[in-house]
C-alpha cells in the first residue's frame, strides 16, 4: 500500500507513480485522441456537415446517459472500497486476536513449560503468514513455516495451523495444566482465527458479477466513442482533448475499482499484508518475553 501525506496537493498533481492510471491508459488515450481527430476531420473538412445536421442532437443523448453512467461508477467504486475496507477490518481483527491469544497463553501456561510456550508462540505468528500466502496464492512459499510440521502444498495451511493450535491446547488440558474454564476462554481466539480466514476467503473468491463489469466497460466505451460526433460542431478540433479527458476520468475510476476490489493482492494500493504479519510477529514476541519492560 502507498504511504502518503494527504495534505500535499501539488505533490499529487505533478507526480506519476508506477500504479498511476495515466500510465496504464496512455496507449488507449492516444488511440482515442486519434479517433476523435479522425471524426472531426471527416465531419468538418470532408463531408462539411453543418449545424443543421441531425448529428448535432447527439449531445442531448450524452446529457441523459452521463447521469446514468455516473451513478453506475459511484456504485462500482463504493462496492470495491467496501471490499477493501472489510479486508482491512478483518486483518485488524486478526492482529487483535493474535495479541489476545498470546496474552492469555503467556498468563495461563506456566513459564516452566518453555517448549510448549515457544511452540504456541510460533504457531500464532505462523497463522498470519500462512493466511497471507493463502490469500495471495503463494502456498508453496516456505516463509517462516515451522520445520517440525510439514504439510503438502495443496493443503489449506491456515486450517492446518489452527488444528495444531487446538491440539496443543487440548494437550495442555489433558495434562491438567489448564482448567476447563481456561480452555473455553482460550478456544474463543482460535475460533476467531477461522472466522477471519473465512471472511477473507469470501472477499477474494466472490468477485463483482461478470455481467455487471462487462456492461459497465461497454457502456463507457460506446459513450466515449460517440462523443466526437455531436460535440465537434461546437468545439471543432478542441473535441480531441475533451474526449480524451472524459475517457481518462471514466476509465480511471473503473481501473481503481478493479485494483482495490481484491485487497489481498500485490498491487500498489492493496493491503500491506507483509507489514501486518511482521507487526504481529513483533508484538507476539514482545508479549512472550521473559523479562518485563516494567521491571
Amino acid at each position: 500500500m502507498i504511504n502518503y501525506n494527504p495534505k500535499e496537493w501539488f505533490t499529487f498533481i505533478f507526480r506519476f507513480h508506477k500504479a498511476d492510471t495515466f500510465r496504464k491508459l496512455f496507449p488507449m488515450l492516444i488511440a482515442i485522441g486519434a479517433y476523435s481527430g479522425l471524426i472531426a476531420y471527416l465531419e468538418v473538412d470532408v463531408f462539411k456537415l453543418s449545424e443543421n445536421s441531425h448529428i448535432k442532437n447527439i449531445p442531448a443523448m450524452h446529457g441523459m446517459l452521463g447521469f446514468v453512467i455516473s451513478m453506475l461508477l459511484v456504485f462500482r467504486t463504493n462496492t470495491a472500497y467496501d471490499r477493501w475496507w472489510e479486508g482491512r477490518r478483518n486483518w485488524g481483527a486478526l492482529t487483535n486476536a493474535s495479541r489476545n491469544f498470546a496474552i492469555k497463553i503467556q498468563a495461563i501456561v506456566p513459564k516452566e513449560l518453555v517448549v510448549e510456550r515457544a511452540l504456541i508462540e510460533k504457531l500464532i505468528v505462523e497463522y498470519a503468514f500462512a493466511l497471507k500466502r493463502h490469500l495471495r496464492g503463494h502456498q508453496n512459499d516456505s516463509e517462516l513455516f515451522i520445520s517440525e510440521y510439514k504439510v503438502k502444498s495443496e493443503y489449506h495451511k491456515p486450517n492446518y495451523i489452527a488444528k495444531l493450535l487446538v491440539d496443543q491446547i487440548q494437550a495442555l488440558y489433558a495434562k491438567s495444566i489448564i482448567s476447563g474454564e481456561q480452555l473455553l476462554f482460550i478456544n474463543e481466539e482460535i475460533r476467531t482465527f477461522t472466522d477471519i480466514c473465512g471472511a477473507c476467503e469470501r472477499i477474494k473468491n466472490t468477485p463483482i458479477p461478470f455481467s455487471y463489469t462487462v456492461f459497465l466497460k461497454k457502456f463507457i466505451f460506446f459513450y466515449v466513442m460517440t462523443l466526437p460526433f455531436g460535440y465537434v460542431f461546437t468545439l471543432g478540433y478542441i473535441v480531441i482533448p475533451v474526449v480524451v479527458f472524459v475517457f481518462y476520468v471514466l476509465a480511471s475510476l473503473e481501473l481503481i475499482a478493479e485494483e482495490i476490489e481484491n485487497p489481498f493482492g500485490t498491487d500498489a494500493n492493496d493491503l500491506p499484508l507483509a507489514q501486518m504479519c511482521k507487526n504481529i510477529q513483533k508484538h507476539i514476541g514482545e508479549i512472550f518475553q521473559e523479562e518485563s519492560v516494567l521491571r
